[in-house]
């Protein structure tokens, strides 16, 4: 990635980190998630910043529902800038809304991705650059809330059924370089060779990564487009530096100005090569490896993997079978080379696995960082990297024979070539990885042939395992979590093996062993004494107060299980078990459930206005719409049922089928509800005549810091609200009944207090 920036004005027709940090650091001064009014404030500025460009711009608006039940209006913003002879339009795309709940500013995750485009797209208007293909520019919404902007668009937008390609910017943190994720349909060949025709300076991907990706619970933008319009993209996103992802501190002073340069990278080259390339048919049945290496990128088809796993085999067969001829090789050395390999392994994986758990226990505090990754992970992983490398050294510190290492190099390269067979068989995106093993069977083969060897072409054969496997150990942890550690042990192990002929000729192994061991002991006690919480590293933790609507009885509650002086101050030194208020479960990343709960003052917070605008049954169906109103500020409904719903409608929606991961489903929740400027929710549906309708609400509004009803101490400046549930928020729950009707005269109630069951409502059942 960049190693630097532009710190002073570059020229107007380049890409200008300095002005794009500009427009970062104007729309993130506040927190703008959905249904705060600061998000009506962005909006208006990005509308302004495109008008500036001398782009007419359109906003979108309306309800979505995802099949997962995430109901919001969304306001999208765009611009067009016409072609000379559209092909199909090339669409960039980021989202402007940030996190709910935990008061995040949102520059990284996404202010960084809407700036690159405003700044990119600036410097292409400047260069009056003639192209082809349209450009449209969306800035979505409510990409965090359930990718529902993005819905919108794809599915109720004209535009959509004209764009070719899509070029998503997004970020999982707030530093370290940008990788290209692809999202394709069927084959990746076109997409591949369009990525590399782009001639970028600082391409950062492989064709594993995305296998990888798409078996997390993450989707962006860009995955509705995919599956819902069938249109193919790129997604740029950093992940480096987790912690900060969807926290308040995802300020503009935490992203890394190197980072935001990356993207620039990405995005001016490729807007000036997408937008004359013909984007009408980018679909492709076949399928490419392809892989980065310092300034450049390389790729494949797949049809080369399996010859590439045969010419390694068979160059592995003959090296061992000329050694053996040649009495160089050993089949009792060969056999003994596998117990130093599967002692580095099982000692290594062993010490790492065990370590981090036991560091868990001795730093119970690391739990309370969902992202599992902490401040000091990065020490962590070069601490156990090292501690790796000690033991591999220990493992193959044998000098007394010469040439040792030729012997001992046959157990791994055995492994790796079973390895790849695996790759081939159910990974095949990850197909490079049979060149480093390749590079080293050649170590190895002049090694057998001369019966010597040669330091300069080890090293330049060893520059694949460098270049290509390397990056994977701390990747890997960074991507995954530190639980995923022990991973970069045995990736380190399996790179130092096919180092051998290198490591295996230096003649004091024991005290490189040491080396690194001291190394290590240095780099955790560097973790330890960061493990604590300051400023800008801060510790998160969580506060609710729920108000039970039907018992008038009000709790604290938290997510936390490591409690600190802010929350025992509203908990206590010695708190209840929530599991009570998990009943009827509110949906978080990573399945967080209330922890604690303690009595709290009964507040006046007033109760939504619960209406049966229709009850009628017609066979043996019953059919309901009711609308909830909300009689204070909130942000959001949580609709729970234990009966049986069918074909429902929110705010007179239906579902839009995403196959999102984004929200698992919760068993007995059917919507959750994210509100805008105070909008009823009105839910239409059927049940079963035989069943009672049993239906919970939990209603939320994010204000607890700031509502009047309360005071609130300030948190200290080492902590900030829990990221990814729902915290600082004032809750009423309580049973889905039609709420008492207030008359100034009031009457004698009928036997059923519903509203408007009349004559037309039933025409209106049997219509529909």
């Amino acid at each position: 990635m960049p190693q630097s920036y532009d710190t002073t004005e570059a020229p107007l027709s380049e890409f200008s980190t300095k002005r794009a940090l500009a427009k970062v650091k104007e729309m993130t001064t506040k927190p703008h998630y959905v249904g705060s009014q600061n998000h009506e404030v962005v909006a208006q500025y990005l509308v302004k910043e495109l008008q500036n460009l001398g782009l007419q711009t359109s906003l979108q608006e309306g309800f979505t529902m995802t099949e997962k039940g995430t109901l919001v209006k969304s306001k999208n913003v765009l611009a067009r800038i016409k072609g000379t002879s559209n092909t199909k339009a090339l669409l960039l795309l980021s989202h402007y809304d940030s996190a709910p709940h935990s008061y995040s500013h949102g520059a990284s995750d996404d202010a960084s991705g809407v700036a690159t485009i405003i700044e990119s797209v600036r410097a292409f208007l400047h260069t009056k650059t003639k192209h082809k293909n349209d450009i449209i520019i969306l800035f979505s919404d409510a990409e965090e809330l359930g990718l529902n902007g993005a819905a919108l668009f794809v599915t109720q937008h004209q535009w959509a059924k004209e764009v070719g390609l899509v070029l998503n910017f997004e970020a999982r943190g707030s530093g370290g370089p940008s990788y290209m994720l692809m999202e394709t349909n069927e084959g990746n060949a076109k997409m591949v060779d369009g990525f590399s025709d782009g001639k970028l300076r600082y391409p950062v991907s492989n064709s594993l990564m995305y296998s990888i990706y798409k078996m997390l619970p993450n989707d962006t933008d860009l995955t509705v487009f995919r599956e819902s319009g069938k249109i193919q993209g790129f997604n740029f996103a950093f992940i480096d530096d987790h912690f900060d992802y969807h926290t308040s501190q995802d300020k503009y002073e935490h992203l890394d100005p190197k980072t935001l340069a990356h993207q620039g990278t990405y995005l001016f080259p490729l807007l000036q090569h997408f937008s004359n390339s013909d984007l009408s048919n980018l679909n492709s049945d076949k399928d490419k490896v392809y892989f980065s290496i310092p300034f450049s990128f390389v790729s494949y088809p797949f049809e080369w993997i399996l010859p590439m796993l045969i010419i390694a085999f068979g160059l592995f067969l003959i090296f061992i079978f000329i050694g053996l001829g040649k009495q160089i090789l050993r089949l009792e050395e060969i056999i003994r080379g596998f117990v130093p390999l599967l002692g580095s392994l099982i000692v290594s994986g062993g010490i790492t696995f065990l370590g981090w758990r036991i560091l868990l226990a001795i730093y119970p505090q690391y739990n309370d960082i969902l992202h599992g990754f902490t401040y000091n992970g990065h020490d962590y992983i070069y601490g156990f990297v090292c501690l790796t490398l000690a033991i591999c050294f220990l493992f193959y510190g044998k000098t007394a024979k010469k040439y040792l290492e030729m012997n001992q190099m046959i157990a791994p390269l055995f492994i790796w070539l079973l390895l790849n067979i695996g790759i081939f068989l159910k990974l095949q995106g990850a197909g490079f990885l049979i060149i480093p093993v390749i590079s080293s069977t050649f170590m190895l083969g002049y090694y057998v042939v001369t019966q010597k060897t040669n330091s300069l072409l080890n090293l330049i054969l060893a520059l694949p395992t460098l270049i290509i496997l390397a990056p994977f150990i701390q990747m890997f942890p960074i991507g995954l979590g530190l639980k995923i550690l022990v991973g970069s042990s045995v990736l380190t192990v399996l790179s130092f093996v096919l180092l051998l002929p290198i490591f295996g000729s230096f003649t004091q192994k024991k005290l490189w062993a040491t080396l690194f061991f001291l190394l290590a002991i240095g780099l955790f006690i560097k973790a330890h004494q960061s493990s604590g919480y300051t400023y800008g590293k801060a510790k998160p933790n969580s506060l609710v107060y729920v108000l039970n609507a039907d018992s008038n009885k009000a709790n604290w509650a938290t997510y936390d299980t490591n409690l600190d002086e802010w929350t025992k101050g509203y908990l206590g030194e010695n708190p209840k078990d929530a599991k009570s208020l998990n009943t009827n479960k509110l949906y978080s990343k990573y399945g967080s459930e209330f922890t604690f709960m303690n009595d709290a003052p009964l507040k006046n917070i007033a109760n939504p206005t619960i209406e049966f605008l229709k009850d009628s049954v017609i066979g043996t169906k019953r059919y309901l719409k009711i609308k909830l109103s909300p009689n204070r500020k909130v942000n959001r409904y949580d609709i729970f049922s234990n009966t049986k719903i069918n074909n429902l409608k929110a705010n007179r929606v239906k579902s839009i089928d995403l196959k999102s991961k984004i929200s698992g489903k919760i068993s007995n929740k059917i919507l959750s509800y994210y509100v805008v400027d105070n909008l009823p929710l009105e839910l239409e549906f059927s049940i079963s005549n035989s069943d009672k309708l049993n239906m919970n609400f939990v209603e939320s509004s994010f204000d607890l810091m700031t509502n009047p009803s309360f005071s609130m101490a300030k948190r200290r400046d080492w902590m900030i609200p829990t990221p990814f549930v729902l915290t600082d928020a004032i809750i009423v729950k309580g049973k889905v009944k039609a709420s008492p009707i207030l008359e100034d005269n009031p009457k004698p109630l009928p036997k059923r207090v519903y509203r408007n069951i009349a004559v037309d409502s039933l025409k209106q059942s049997a219509t529909e």
